[in-house]
């Protein structure tokens, strides 16, 4: 069944559904027509009985055992007997036989209620019979009022057969929305599984539209949802691919190109030494773009799992990759104000972070560089400013995505790592223009915090 169309599986569960009701209904509506009957004959004997004390019954004695009837239901009858006087006269009218009155006399004298109710099988069928004490002409007596089963059963058969013929056009009609409804869930499937199929085949440019706000509706909009961050995806893996063999190139040319010239015996910056200085410097700045971009791909593969965090000074670290860079600019004024902290992280990671940020301020610094760590209420805010141009306004927002490019620098992907080291240990990180300067932003929550 599994192997068969979800509109068919649908319809035969409905149908089953309907079918195994029906059984059940066959089976339990006899029995409980059958009960109910039961009941109602016994009630309409007493009834009966009843209506025949009220109208009165025959007072002489010779009367006893002749069969009569009250003349509201034909399928009651009634018979007077006496209690314990010896049986003689039974009416030839009466189709209940003699040992049945006598067992009906000695049922009456052991009876405690004056009223009560008896059932016995005669000639394969069924009598109901109710046995009610009284006295007539100060002698005990008994009016004994029956029905036959045929009663019941001809009730009992009639309604069940208009039960089968209702439930077999139910069954039937039952058939036409049982087939609406299974394509009706189906259809919006079959839609989703034609989607599904092209965005495995990279086809996904086509959004996934399904007017519905059901479960099956929730589980278009995830599949959009999924469809638009595989275009995303696919868009930065592209344009990924296209900023890496730009930023690549440059260098890969200048070495080529020097390296043939001097191969040539031409020394395009005038001696061997210098124009080898050159080739290194290219191939130190290529090795740089390379470990980058396998410290980015590294990156992303912490990202989806938990990394190992240790206990470390933050003012520490920071102090130790200012002197390590700061040599490359020993012009520039570097002014710290850093409050003693430690944070709960990757102290290899933090360093990368601290030291892109650092590198990115020393390539736009003028003369001045100022660092601050301190604790803000429930965060710890990291600031480094420096003198240099202000960022474009237009890409100050996406200055952290990879490969972006800034004024007068070059692609990179140095500060989408700093992105990502600081969303690995749920940290912000911004840039902002200010008065005479930049100042790239550090937020670290408290919870990350330390503190001794």
């Amino acid at each position: 069944m599994k192997n068969r169309s979800l509109a068919f599986q649908i319809w035969l569960v409905f149908s089953g559904i309907l079918l195994a009701i029906s059984i059940l209904l066959v089976i339990l509506f006899p029995t409980t027509l059958r009960t109910f009957f039961t009941q109602e004959i016994y009630k309409s004997i007493e009834n009966e009985q009843i209506i025949l004390t009220e109208y009165g019954y025959p007072q002489n004695q010779d009367q006893f055992s002749d069969e009569i009837n009250s003349g509201r239901d034909r399928s009651v009858h009634h018979l007077i007997l006496p209690e314990s006087q010896p049986f003689i006269f039974y009416s030839k009218r009466s189709p209940l036989p003699v040992e049945f009155l006598q067992h009906a006399q000695q049922l009456a004298s052991i009876q405690e209620n004056s009223s009560e109710r008896y059932s016995k099988t005669i000639k394969d069928q069924s009598l109901f019979f109710v046995i009610r004490k009284l006295t007539i002409n100060s002698e005990p007596g008994f009016l004994l009022s029956y029905a036959w089963d045929s009663y019941r059963n001809d009730l009992v058969f009639t309604l069940f057969k208009q039960l089968i013929v209702i439930m077999l056009i139910v069954f039937v009609l039952s058939w036409i929305p049982a087939i609406w409804l299974a394509r009706y869930l189906s259809r919006p499937l079959v839609t989703l599984e034609k989607h599904v199929k092209n965005i495995s085949e990279l086809d996904w440019h086509k959004p996934v539209n399904v007017d519905r706000q059901d479960e099956i509706g929730k589980l278009a909009n995830t599949i959009e949802i999924m469809r638009q961050q595989l275009v995303r995806k696919d868009e930065a893996q592209q344009t990924l691919l296209q900023n890496i063999s730009h930023d690549l190139k440059t260098p890969v040319m200048v070495i080529r190109g020097y390296a043939k010239s001097v191969n040539d015996g031409i020394y395009p910056k005038g001696d061997l030494t210098k124009t080898m200085n050159v080739i290194e410097e290219e191939a130190e700045r290529l090795e740089k773009k390379i470990k980058d971009l396998l410290y980015l791909t590294k990156l992303d593969f912490l990202s989806k799992r938990n990394p190992l965090k240790t206990t470390f000074r933050l003012d520490v670290l920071i102090q130790k990759e200012v002197e390590r860079l700061r040599w490359s600019q020993p012009d520039l004024q570097v002014t710290q104000s850093l409050e003693e902290t430690t944070t709960l992280g990757d102290e290899e990671q933090w360093g990368k972070l601290v030291e892109n940020i650092l590198e990115n301020a020393l390539r736009y610094a003028n003369e001045k560089i100022t660092l601050s760590l301190k604790k803000v209420e429930s965060e710890v805010i990291v600031r480094i400013w420096n003198d240099g141009p202000a960022i474009d306004e237009s890409i100050i927002e996406t200055i952290f995505e990879t490969f972006q490019k800034g004024t007068n620098g070059e692609f990179g992907i140095g500060l989408s790592i700093v992105k990502r080291i600081a969303l690995l240990h749920q940290a912000e990180v911004w840039a902002k223009n200010e008065e005479n300067g930049v100042s790239f932003y550090l937020k670290i929550p408290m919870e990350n915090q330390a503190i001794k």
